[in-house]
């Protein structure tokens, strides 16, 4: 398996959950727990993957008004998983509300990142629903600037935002860019719908894996 990619568990229970990690017999996959296994399985399916020496993405997409999103962080912050993430349209205020639910008192934490916007999300849909004009990728750079203000891990977009904004030339630091695949669903827009990829903006090593360089944020 590639160093740089996360394996959905989108299945709506344990059952079939555990019946798809137990094919993998030589090393444990990294593995994204999104709302669907998470609402019908509880905390107690997180302990479990974990204790079975999987790393997890707990991709839960929080977006609240900050204190809920702070109170909401400290609790995941106990089931040991290694990212977790949230909306950037939550604003700064929240994005820092939720790091300080996510730190431990010793000071450790998972990843933190944020998503942009959704592949399910064209320019189209931004500006009649959400009445946002500018183009798309432009936002999703505006959005990642201010993940990185502040202070996230990180942020998620589709590689062709990736490719087109200056997602690829702000950062002089090299840090992780990873692909994440998932299945498509019938709502994203086809031109995005390429897998979700995500950078870390710091150059530290972190505690999830081994880091390979792919590119600039």
């Amino acid at each position: 398996m590639g160093k740089d990619v996360i394996v959905a568990c989108d299945f709506s229970s344990a059952e079939a959950t555990f019946a798809f990690l137990d094919k993998f017999t030589g090393r444990k996959p990294f593995v994204k727990i999104g709302m669907e296994l998470y609402y019908a399985e509880g905390p107690a399916i997180v302990r479990e993957i974990k204790a079975r020496g999987h790393k997890i993405f707990l991709d839960l997409k929080l977006h609240d008004i900050p204190n809920t999103v702070k109170k909401a962080m400290s609790v995941l912050r106990n089931l040991d998983v290694d990212i977790t993430n949230l909306h950037a349209a939550g604003t700064t205020a929240m994005m820092k509300a939720a790091l300080e639910g996510l730190t431990r008192e010793d000071g450790t934490r998972p990843l933190l990142i944020a998503v942009t916007q959704l592949t399910s999300t064209d320019q189209a849909a931004m500006e009649s629903d959400l009445l946002i004009h500018e183009p798309i990728d432009e936002v999703v750079m505006h959005y990642a600037e201010t993940a990185k203000n502040a202070g996230l891990d990180g942020v998620v977009c589709s590689p062709l935002e990736a490719g087109r904004s200056a997602l690829s030339h702000r950062n002089p630091r090299r840090p992780l860019r990873r692909r994440r695949r998932r299945r498509p669903e019938a709502g994203d827009d086809p031109s995005r719908r390429q897998g979700h990829r995500f950078g870390l903006h710091r150059g530290r090593p972190s505690h999830h894996g081994r880091r390979r360089p792919r590119g600039r944020l």
